[in-house]
């Protein structure tokens, strides 16, 4: 006889989906650092135990990620982001480069019909703070703050399903990123200021075609350089 499973909905379970309700909704937006162990025990008013055992089932699900020494981040929204990001992961670097491609340059599209003044000024700050990590010369802080300027090209977009989509990728990203930067290419190709500045001033001025141009002209720069690196794939 077939052995049959039992149902069983305990504190854990009721935490588990309390947290996927605030990653779903948004208050827990992909990418952000969900609240520290105390508050949470705090918040729902549980055991440690509880909320460990809930955050460890949406790390294996993927949903969360613990990051060493500094927290736990919201990963994906749902299982199907999880499961995306899973998929994305055995794809080869320009396989992923390709996908980044189309996807910033529908962003960029719709961002250009779509932006508010409040998109603008975050895409100037985040352009700013991409130029400041560059010059730093630490590689890790150039990545966040290029993955953030995209991520704020995405929400200009104002497509829920494209920043989401955005958001499942964003390790595929940081992937690409981290490629071309490493690449032996001129460091006009591996910073690309001058293009992301011409993103945002086509943008600002409305204009989706020379928006949508300016993203695959620096993009075809980074595949050009990745083609090199990776001829194989």
């Amino acid at each position: 006889m077939p052995l049959r499973s039992t149902a069983r909905t305990n504190l854990v379970d009721l935490v588990i989906a309390q947290m996927e309700s605030l990653i779903s909704d948004g208050e827990w937006p992909v990418g952000t650092k969900i609240p520290a162990e105390p508050l949470l025990v705090e918040q729902l008013a549980v055991g440690r135990n509880t909320v460990r055992e809930a955050v460890r089932a949406l790390v294996h699900t993927g949903m969360l990620e613990p990051r060493q020494g500094d927290g736990t981040y919201v990963r994906a929204s749902s299982d199907f982001g999880a499961a995306v990001q899973r998929r994305v992961r055995k794809a080869s670097v320009l396989e992923a480069y390709e996908v980044r491609a189309s996807l910033e340059r529908d962003a960029a599209r719709y961002a250009a019909e779509r932006r508010t003044p409040e998109d603008l000024a975050a895409l100037r700050a985040a352009l700013d703070e991409r130029g400041r990590a560059w010059e730093s010369g630490d590689t890790e802080a150039f990545v966040d703050a290029d993955m953030t300027f995209h991520r704020t090209v995405a929400a200009a977009a104002h497509n829920a399903v494209l920043a989401e989509l955005y958001g499942h990728l964003s390790d595929a990203m940081r992937t690409t990123v981290k490629a071309v930067i490493g690449a032996a290419v001129p460091d006009s190709v591996r910073h690309q200021i001058d293009a992301h500045s011409a993103i945002v001033d086509a943008i600002e001025a409305r204009d989706p075609a020379t928006a949508e141009a300016v993203v695959l002209a620096h993009l075809a720069e980074g595949m050009a350089a990745l083609r090199e690196e990776h001829p194989a794939d």
